[in-house]
């Protein structure tokens, strides 16, 4: 079974919530090893173009080459899928500083959770 780690930058066939398409798509990866061991599963974020409609969570991902991407792009916490790990691909991986601001903005999402 491939690995990946938390923080990686993958390709993955992203589904839509608003359409009946699928489309291979950068997600940045947030689940650790469990679900992944457990299942074969990973949680992934949506990675899209800077270009888009900002939404008000979005995080830049400011060094391109270390994630693998070709065209400024950004993370959408609020996107969030599981995926089979045998249909993703790695691409690279995100920074500290975003890494710090994901965690963030999940916590976030999360509140009150327990």
């Amino acid at each position: 079974m491939t690995t990946f780690e938390r923080w990686a930058v993958v390709a993955v066939p992203f589904p839509y919530v608003d359409r009946l398409q699928v489309k291979r798509r950068p997600a940045l990866v947030v689940s650790g090893q469990r679900w992944l061991e457990a299942h074969g599963l990973l949680w992934v974020l949506m990675i899209t173009s800077a270009g888009n409609e900002p939404w008000p969570d979005d995080i830049a991902i400011e060094d391109l080459a270390l994630a693998g991407l070709p065209k400024p792009s950004v993370i959408r916490p609020s996107k969030i899928a599981t995926v089979e790990a045998a249909r993703c691909e790695r691409r690279g991986r995100v920074s500290s500083a975003v890494r710090r601001k994901v965690a963030a903005a999940l916590r976030a999402g999360l509140e009150g959770l327990s």
